[in-house]
């Protein structure tokens, strides 16, 4: 009928995997359970099992598709619970600090049961507890452009244990005019990064960036 429901298995469509069928740890499938995610959204089925095996991706997704959790659980993934790093294993770029602040927490839920250090680093925010945090160690940085390069200036944020950067909105972030600050911050990670791209729509310039 017209008003069948659109998701899930059915006769003529293929069946949507379950997130334990995507290849996450155990941990992060009971998080989304008790946060009542029952089956991934299409940007998360497509997203997750590529990220999950290291391949670069480019992602279109407008907000509200369900995008954070399609990066935030593959670079949970990586994190190794108990270990002494205290440098972070994944950058989170982010046009605004509201993005900063939403994308931080989601990660945080989602990484509770790993005990996932996640640091939001934006203007407007006092840098002596950015800096605090970062020098009892985060695996996960989740940052606007120029507060980034505020403290990768100061020595404050080192990238050289990073595994996989996202650039998140990335349109939004070249509107804002971040394009130069992001090469500054790129070219300060290790080359054999994993780099994911987000962005809702595909300008000839966001090809640019990803083609490079």
């Amino acid at each position: 009928t017209d008003d069948a429901p659109t998701s899930g298995a059915t006769d003529d469509g293929p069946t949507v995997p379950a997130f334990d069928e995507l290849g996450l740890r155990p941990e992060l499938v009971r998080a989304l359970t008790a946060l009542g995610y029952e089956e991934p959204t299409p940007i998360q089925a497509e997203s997750i099992p590529p990220m999950l095996a290291g391949r670069d991706l480019l992602g279109q997704a407008a907000t509200g598709t369900g995008k954070t959790a399609a990066f935030a659980l593959p670079l949970l993934q990586r994190l190794h619970p108990g270990a002494d790093a205290d440098e972070p294993v994944a950058l989170v770029l982010v046009p605004t600090r509201e993005l900063a602040m939403q994308v931080s927490e989601a990660i945080h839920r989602y990484g509770r049961e790993m005990g996932a250090r996640v640091l939001p680093i934006f203007g407007g925010q006092p840098i002596g507890r950015q800096l605090s945090a970062l020098r009892r160690g985060v695996d996960v940085v989740v940052a606007t452009p120029g507060r980034a390069i505020d403290h990768i200036n100061r020595g404050t944020l080192p990238l050289g244990s990073v595994e996989v950067v996202v650039l998140d909105e990335a349109d939004e972030m070249l509107d804002m005019g971040f394009a130069e600050d992001i090469e500054a911050i790129l070219t300060e990670t290790p080359p054999t990064r994993q780099t994911v791209l987000f962005s809702a729509s595909m300008p000839a310039r966001i090809n640019a960036i990803a083609k490079r």
